[in-house]
């Protein structure tokens, strides 16, 4: 009966928290795509900055939530989006820190780089994305599990767990990391190389062409300093068909990310990582997506069912002083 009551006051308490939302931005985006869908995020994006969005921007009233979950699409990109040849300069993946990226993680973390309310969303999302690469596999004849590539892995891939209820099919699941402590600590790895993308972006060595369904890359874009190599890899070793999923929130390392990515708001972020994927190859389509899972009483009571998510959650919160959850976005691609 004690545990029904807490667990009763708590969800009460984080349905009036969660009414507050995140929003972290250092400047006007510098990216705008030809297709801007969401009006909310719009209006909290540019209007509040007294930035008005060129002519070429047009809206959507359409809800635009996926079959799966509530997740909104924000942007679209096509190839009228951008220039003739890679924009970015040589400073504009420089960091405020240059020591080597090897002594900076060669003591394991095992740290959370977002709040838990983002994490059940990202696993949400990740979820579903994982059924329907699995729905699209059955309905061609290819009965194989979803054979998963998680780039810049660490001791957690936010992926669903085998313990819970209808667990989607998962195979292969590889990780890419810096730390070899902590990539052996991650359960729902079933393979791990040691590698730093900084130094040397090439998986051949590793991985063999059309080797994966999805790849993830969960907030790391940040810190790549050659950017077009990796997303190079990424379209290689993708099946046709496949899936890139790089997702991001406004939180990071600052001495370590680029002077690109530090220097943008998320809408800007947003528009640097589409153009990481265009200049890198020919994907079928890339556009970003909001994830965050909206409140809901059954989303809320997911989450208080893990009572170390919810003090950890309550612990950010009054490390933090506030209540406001941190922002998840995702760019998508597919090859």
């Amino acid at each position: 009966m004690i545990k029904v009551v807490t667990r009763t006051v708590v969800l009460s308490i984080f349905i009036l928290t969660l009414k507050s939302t995140t929003a972290t931005c250092c400047s006007t985006p510098s990216f705008v795509p030809h297709v801007f869908h969401d009006r909310s995020f719009l209006n909290w994006s540019y209007e509040k900055q007294s930035f008005i969005p060129p002519h070429s921007v047009s809206v959507s009233s359409s809800d635009n939530t996926s079959l799966f979950m509530a997740s909104k699409l924000l942007l679209e990109y096509d190839n009228s989006d951008f220039s003739a040849t890679w924009e970015f300069q040589e400073a504009d993946m420089r960091r405020k820190d240059e020591s080597d990226d090897s002594d900076f993680y060669s003591k394991p973390r095992f740290q959370r780089h977002v709040d838990e309310w983002a994490l059940l969303s990202l696993k949400s999302f990740y979820r579903d994305e994982i059924l329907s690469i699995s729905s699209i596999k059955e309905q061609n004849g290819d009965k194989r599990e979803v054979d998963i590539l998680d780039l810049c892995s660490s001791w957690i891939s936010h992926l669903p767990t085998d313990n819970e209820p209808n667990p989607p099919p998962m195979g292969v699941v590889a990780g890419v990391g810096m730390n070899m402590e902590e990539l052996e600590a991650n359960p729902q790895l079933n393979s791990w190389h040691v590698q730093d993308l900084n130094q040397d972006a090439i998986l051949k060595q590793t991985f063999d062409d059309e080797s994966f369904d999805l790849i993830l890359n969960t907030c790391s874009v940040d810190y790549l300093t050659n950017p077009k190599e990796v997303f190079e890899e990424m379209h290689r070793v993708l099946r046709p068909g496949g899936v890139a999923l790089v997702s991001f929130s406004n939180r990071c390392f600052p001495t370590k990310a680029v002077k690109c990515w530090v220097d943008s708001d998320d809408v800007g972020r947003m528009g640097i990582v589409s153009k990481y994927y265009h200049y890198s190859a020919s994907w079928r389509s890339i556009e970003a997506l909001d994830v965050r899972l909206r409140r809901s009483f059954e989303t809320v009571a997911e989450f208080v069912q893990d009572p170390e998510s919810v003090l950890r959650w309550f612990a950010i919160c009054i490390f933090r002083g506030t209540w406001k959850n941190d922002p998840i976005y995702v760019v998508k691609a597919v090859k």
